[in-house]
């Protein structure tokens, strides 16, 4: 995505996620117990842990939900603990969609899924069918006096950052998903504020959505994806312009 149509399609994002901030603070606290059933309460020794607390930290998720999170992952607090399901389909116009999630119950989470592309104007395909199209990379999103060029040179790419991008007063710094933690350790020492941080799955070609009716589908489906209580992240490749974004969302 280029220019205009990328900031439109973050702010969005971004929007969508205040709004849902309790839902994100439930997926955040899935992936900490998660992380923590699978390599252990400590952080230091726990590489998945360590980036889901830096991601809890980074939603301004309060230290008790953390807590709570680690001790239900060491079995304190009792429940199921959930497994990593993966599903992969497509929306109107062939807009590639990857759907992660954890669950306590596999068979629930395929039908309701199943269900809510059907709904939806898509389609859930075979595994395989789209990841290929997306590559997990860490994600930082930066605005305003924080979107520096100089300020971001001197930080991010000691850090282990690959590359950035300044535009239209905003600031895209991406890096393998190892770089998160050091990436978020330097832009916090550097008082460097980001809009969004998280590991996420970037698509390397993207579907561009040219009218309004079709991007209300496939951002329909999103939210519906977003909504349900197993769905951790939804990607897709599709690319909105502003002006297509503000009508379809108005």
């Amino acid at each position: 995505m280029a220019g205009h149509s990328k900031w439109a399609n973050i702010r969005h994002k971004k929007g969508a996620a205040d709004a849902k901030r309790g839902k994100i603070f439930s997926k955040i606290a899935k992936e900490i117990t998660v992380a923590v059933r699978i390599g252990g309460p400590e952080a230091d020794s726990n590489p998945r842990l360590r980036s889901a607390i830096t991601l809890a930290r980074s939603q301004n998720m309060p230290n008790d939900n953390i807590d709570r999170a680690i001790k239900k992952g060491t079995g304190e607090l009792g429940g199921d603990i959930p497994e990593n399901l993966v599903y992969e389909g497509y929306g109107a116009e062939g807009v590639a969609i990857l759907v992660e999630c954890l669950s306590d119950n596999r068979n629930r989470s395929a039908t309701d899924i199943r269900t809510i592309f059907n709904k939806n104007n898509g389609s859930l395909g075979n595994s395989g069918t789209v990841a290929w199209m997306f590559e997990r990379k860490a994600q930082f999103i930066l605005e305003g006096d924080n979107a520096d060029e100089e300020k971001l040179l001197e930080t991010v790419l000691d850090a282990g950052a690959e590359d950035f991008t300044v535009e239209d007063g905003m600031a895209e710094v991406l890096g393998p998903p190892e770089c998160f933690e050091n990436v978020s350790r330097v832009l916090e020492e550097a008082n460097m504020e980001t809009v969004d941080a998280s590991v996420t799955m970037l698509p390397e070609n993207s579907v561009k959505i040219e009218d309004v009716s079709t991007a209300k589908k496939i951002l329909g489906l999103i939210d519906a994806l977003d909504n349900n209580d197993d769905v951790q992240n939804v990607y897709s490749n599709h690319e909105i312009d502003e002006q297509i974004l503000e009508q379809a969302t108005s």
